[in-house]
């Protein structure tokens, strides 16, 4: 086992091959961890399982170190597969042992193993003493599921947040202060950029609850990635500045294109925005995952979109992106669409549809271009690009 703390140990799973997390939606070149931790004091707790395929190697961990009859009691926060996969194949070892978790997560757990195991359902304050250490359970609802729960281990101040700041990053290490800062800040974006960013909304709503409870947090221990020791507040005050509108100040320039013509288009485009004063990033969206994207979305003031007609359509990859920002439920970002065509010209119509399903604010009409754009079609994308500028500031 990896002693975390005074009776906190860390009894995961690192998976370093992994290279996408929900299905291929997630791209995860570090890899992922699913952590999982055991209280060891008067009463033992394990505190959340992990991904079902790596259930045998967690057993013959706890087996070995703890004693699978030792453990008095499992908090699961959250019943997603990463998290709760495993409880199968765990419980039918310890049958009897109770299961400390929301009424939502009860639900969810007999609806995904179709088992009435011996849940103890828990609401926000409720607690739970293990001698020196006393459990207090906080729901928290959507953050990132209906079932989504944090417990706080008083005793030893810390933490067990479940998905909230977590990152998919695999090291040897445990902890935030020995790791590259900014690799580890680049992952954590990432993270909640794909993973909490429909739920900004409520995520000041639940810090405030959780600092009403004026409790000391030494360390904040997420359901993935690094454990977050040094300064753990650091990632709360960062969770509510990317919960509140968030953006780098530049316009994304997304794009992709058949013979060439709408890339044009994006780099005269971009030159309007030069002009404007406005800084840029150059994005061909069949060039990067859609993860990748949804971060790029996620940090840009103003998004740009382009895409060649075909099949009175859009480019297949422009489509899954738009769709994807969709549900991501982007706030205060405003947006426009362009395109070259060769003879119906619907993609930048489709492409402004889409971005204001997606929650945008479209400022200006779609700009078309006929096939190649001569030096008046590069002066109209220039243009363009200078006014969407101006509707920024």
């Amino acid at each position: 086992m990896n002693q975390i703390k005074d009776e906190l140990y860390w009894v995961g799973i690192k998976d370093w091959e992994l290279e996408s997390f929900h299905g291929s939606h997630y791209s995860t070149r570090r890899g992922a961890t699913y952590n999982s931790y055991i209280i060891k004091d008067e009463k033992i707790a394990l505190v959340d399982a992990v991904f079902a395929p790596f259930a045998q190697e967690q057993l013959q961990h706890l087996e070995k170190h703890i004693g699978l009859d030792n453990i008095d009691y499992l908090i699961i926060n959250h019943s997603e597969i990463d998290h709760a996969g495993s409880l199968s194949e765990l419980i039918a070892k310890i049958p009897d042992v109770p299961i400390y978790c929301s009424q939502k997560c009860s639900d969810f757990l007999k609806q995904q193993h179709h088992q009435d195991w011996n849940f103890q359902v828990v609401k926000t304050g409720d607690t739970l003493s293990l001698g020196r250490n006393t459990l207090t359970f906080i729901e928290a609802p959507m953050l990132h599921w209906p079932d989504s729960m944090l417990t706080y281990v008083g005793g030893m101040n810390v933490l067990l947040s479940s998905d909230a700041f977590g990152q998919h990053y695999t090291t040897s290490q445990f902890f935030n202060d020995e790791v590259d800062t900014c690799i580890l800040y680049q992952e954590a974006l990432k993270y909640y950029a794909n993973i909490l960013t429909p739920y900004s909304r409520l995520i000041a709503p639940k810090v405030k609850q959780l600092m009403s409870m004026d409790v000391p947090i030494e360390m904040i221990a997420p359901g993935h990635g690094l454990i977050w020791r040094e300064n753990p507040m650091q990632i709360v005050d960062q969770y509510l500045k990317w919960a509140d509108a968030y953006n780098e100040g530049h316009v994304m320039v997304l794009y992709d294109t058949m013979w060439g013509n709408t890339e044009k288009m994006a780099h005269s485009i971009a030159d309007g925005l030069a002009e404007s004063g406005v800084p840029y990033k150059i994005v061909c969206a069949s060039n990067y995952d859609v993860s990748d994207l949804v971060v790029e979305a996620f940090i840009a003031k103003g998004i740009l979109v382009g895409s060649s007609t075909i099949n009175n359509g859009m480019l297949s990859e422009i489509v899954a992106v738009l769709d994807t920002f969709k549900g991501m439920r982007f706030c205060g970002k405003k947006a426009a669409a362009f395109g070259s065509y060769g003879w119906s010209g619907e993609a930048s119509k489709q492409a402004t549809e889409m971005l204001k399903a997606g929650r945008f604010e479209v400022v200006m009409d779609p700009l078309r271009v006929l096939f190649t754009p001569d030096e008046q079609g590069l002066a109209d994308c220039h243009q363009f690009g200078l006014e969407f500028g101006k509707a920024l500031n």
